[in-house]
């Protein structure tokens, strides 16, 4: 979740960095809305007992240790992250600092499942990712990338019924400008069936999937305007009292808040000969 930088993003810094208290809310609620559609791709790709897995820019636990126990101790969990400060040793997974756009892959050839979810997206270089990734896998592995598309849905409030709904989607126009700014391609989701195939990859099918309305959408809603806060006042892209008006919409339940569509995109390394 944690995207790796080239030197001018990492200059700059990611928007939603893994360093401030708010990442680790986000993480949690993320984890409520899509884990169970990630366990289902995992379910669907057979990684079962003895699989061996490498989980990138993982972010927050929620992931991996769903995976350690899918694997079981017969298996091998590798979760990575440019800040694993979120991870934790010992819950049957390995933690190693790495940056996927940047640094060679960790045993390559040699596991079923690499996975990467709201990674790509920011990354400079996603061809070289995707390219670090790939090799990672052994003949018949599998690739499952998965990453919003924020343009092919860019609406906080889908129901756009009164002055709350309005500035809520006001507000996600702003995050998305910032977004843009720090290079994130808005529209990367829909091309993942194309760049698996460019990869390499055979076997390659796509879905996708978004909440609509709920706790776990007003919490990491609420989060992530309290985690970018400060970079939305320092681009005028918003004010206190807007920002002020719509937490207190969140917190009084009057927005059917939903996201971006989650792309969740899968292809298989070719078996040998």
């Amino acid at each position: 979740m944690t995207p790796p930088m080239d030197e001018t993003a990492a200059a700059r810094g990611y928007l939603l960095d893994n360093a401030r208290a708010e990442a680790g809310e986000r993480f949690a609620w993320l984890a409520e809305l899509f884990d169970g559609v990630t366990r289902g791709h995992f379910d669907r790709l057979g990684i079962g007992a003895g699989s061996r897995c490498w989980e990138v820019g993982a972010g927050g636990p929620g992931i991996p240790e769903a995976l350690a126990a899918a694997v079981g101790p017969s298996g091998y969990v590798l979760a990575t992250d440019i800040d694993p400060s979120w991870l934790t040793e010992g819950r049957g997974y390995e933690v190693r600092r790495h940056d996927v756009a940047a640094d060679p892959a960790p045993e390559p050839g040699t596991f079923d499942l690499v996975h990467a979810r709201l990674v790509l997206v920011h990354v400079p270089d996603r061809a070289r990712a995707l390219a670090t990734m790939a090799a990672a896998l052994r003949p018949g592995g599998w690739l499952l990338v998965e990453d919003a598309d924020t343009a092919l849905q860019p609406l906080a409030c889908l129901d756009d019924s009164g002055p709350a709904q309005r500035r809520a989607n006001r507000m996600r126009d702003a995050v998305r400008e910032l977004l843009r700014r720090r290079g994130a391609d808005l529209r990367f989701g829909r091309t993942l069936p194309r760049v698996l195939r460019a990869a390499g990859l055979v076997d390659v099918a796509a879905v996708g999937s978004f909440p609509v309305g709920g706790l776990a959408c007003d919490r990491l809603e609420a989060a992530t305007m309290r985690h970018v806060r400060g970079e939305l006042l320092a681009a005028g892209l918003a004010d206190d009292a807007e920002i002020d008006a719509h937490l207190a919409a969140i917190d009084a339940g009057e927005l059917d808040l939903t996201l971006a569509p989650l792309i969740s995109a899968w292809g298989r390394r070719p078996a040998a000969g």
